[in-house]
């Protein structure tokens, strides 16, 4: 059984149709391997043993094909935590909308994988119940907020997981665990049943190990909902189409220099990202050098903002609808206080505590109005770069997985882990993060991004470097 563990769901798929495989067969394999292997990575918090459908006509790819999703992500009848103690025992009433669409598609979800105490951190550390390691090195981590589901995806525990987003949490974890990462344009998927972080940034996003299989997920999930009032009212679109292996005639590409050249960019990680580049090259890209002053101001917007927005959200946690509630308290305003403070793990507390900061009177003026204008400008800059390329290259990540408890005493430098992808969640964009070698013997990848709704052009363009490169054949040894 430990030969289906790294194969793709297109190949998983072929199998199931040729009945040379059961659909039990897999889910039991899957099962068996995060049983042996996840007491080391701590990537799940829940597994469960889907019904599945033997009938196989007229249904998708991914019809009872297993995966996973990340515990901020409602699954009806389950627990849905957003690895917090103030929703440990909260059984979701509904399904999210992804899910929902990849229930109808026949997809199997085995249940839910570890993160960020709601998807608040960037390493997978502040989750109320425990860590998550990177499979290719225990002692570092798999990036966050979104880590257990990149971990379990490149463990080969399941061929996909979905994640969520908000500066960078699915492609962060991916890039640095060798995987392709997918944030569509704000709004390309419904974020009802997203337990939510900060609203206006949150999207939905998709783990595997190539862009087939990325794309055949993410088309699942996109879409009209009529329960997402932000969500762009058009159906969604057919990816798989457009993966010819081959690039768009005269498409141009803008390397982002000043991200490419940052201070702090190890430099074996922009040699790997300058062999990408000339990769794409030989493969028939104008590469073009651009400059975006305005990402520089990004992670200083993207803190801003975000942690205004969750003070806002996670107002509704108080102990009184659901989730955790205090004991021995002597009034209503002692209740609010101890199950918030009993409930919350210290980044979430330190993530409000600045949120009403920042909105306070007096200092919303200063800080998060001041803000908001800078997030407008950066899309701006955006929109008018993207009137002369098709696609902006930039890096991930400016070195390869840190260890566990690399960052626990500078919090700032941990923000900071954002620095290079939160700028397209401001900015609306879609952006998708792709394996691109190794520094160190650790997994490194590059991010395309492109205007709204261009996520068709960032697949095909990734897949024709995929089947030109070797990296998303290559997994951990665990």
């Amino acid at each position: 059984m430990n030969t289906l563990a790294y194969l793709s769901i297109k190949e998983l798929s072929s199998l199931l149709s040729r009945n040379e495989i059961t659909p039990q067969e897999i889910v039991q394999s899957c099962i068996n391997r995060i049983e042996k292997h996840d007491k080391n990575l701590g990537s799940t918090l829940e597994i469960i043993t889907p019904k599945v459908n033997n009938s196989i006509e007229g249904l998708s790819s991914l019809h009872n094909i297993p995966g996973l999703i990340k515990d901020n992500i409602c699954q009806k009848g389950q627990i849905t935590s957003a690895g917090s103690k103030i929703l440990a025992n909260f059984i979701s009433p509904y399904a999210a909308t992804a899910v929902q669409k990849l229930e109808h598609a026949g997809a199997l979800s085995l249940g839910r994988t570890n993160c960020d105490e709601f998807a608040m951190g960037s390493s997978n550390e502040t989750s109320a119940y425990k860590l998550a390691h990177n499979p290719w090195d225990t002692s570092r981590s798999p990036g966050g907020s979104s880590g257990g589901s990149a971990a379990a995806v490149a463990a080969g525990f399941v061929p996909w997981a979905l994640g969520s987003e908000t500066g960078g949490s699915v492609r962060q974890p991916a890039a640095l665990c060798g995987l392709v990462g997918s944030k569509p344009t704000y709004g390309r998927v419904s974020r009802h049943g997203l337990i939510a972080y900060a609203s206006s940034m949150d999207q939905i996003g998709v783990f595997t190990r190539t862009v087939y299989d990325n794309a055949l997920v993410l088309q699942t999930i996109a879409g009209k909902d009529h329960y997402d009032s932000t969500v762009i009212q058009q159906e969604s679109p057919n990816y798989i189409s457009g993966l010819t292996g081959e690039l768009k005639k005269g498409l141009k590409i803008g390397v982002v220099t000043n991200a490419l050249n940052a201070k702090g960019m190890h430099p074996e990680m922009k040699a790997q990202l300058l062999l990408a580049l000339k990769k794409l090259e030989s493969l028939g890209a104008e590469l073009v050098d651009v400059s975006i002053p305005m990402m520089e101001h990004a992670a200083a917007t993207y803190f801003v903002i975000s942690r205004a927005e969750a003070a806002s959200n996670l107002a509704r946690f108080d102990g009184i609808r659901y989730g955790y509630r205090a004991k021995h308290v002597d009034s209503l305003q002692d209740l609010y206080q101890k199950s918030r403070a009993e409930g919350f793990g210290h980044e979430v507390k330190r993530r409000i505590l600045i949120g009403n900061y920042v909105l306070s009177a007096g200092h919303a003026a200063q800080y998060y109005e001041s803000a908001c204008a800078v997030r407008r400008m950066i899309r701006q800059e955006f929109l008018d770069h993207f009137a002369e390329v098709d696609l902006l290259f930039a890096p991930v990540t400016p070195a390869p997985a840190f260890k566990i408890g690399e960052f626990a005493k500078n919090p700032l430098q941990m923000d900071l882990q954002d620095y290079f992808t939160c700028s397209a969640n401001l900015a609306g964009i879609p952006a998708v993060s792709f394996p691109c070698g190794f520094v160190q013997n650790l997994p490194v990848g590059f991010q395309l991004m492109g205007p709204d709704l261009s996520e068709g052009l960032i697949f095909q363009t990734g897949y024709a470097y995929e089947q030109a490169t070797e990296w998303h054949t290559m997994h951990p040894k665990l």
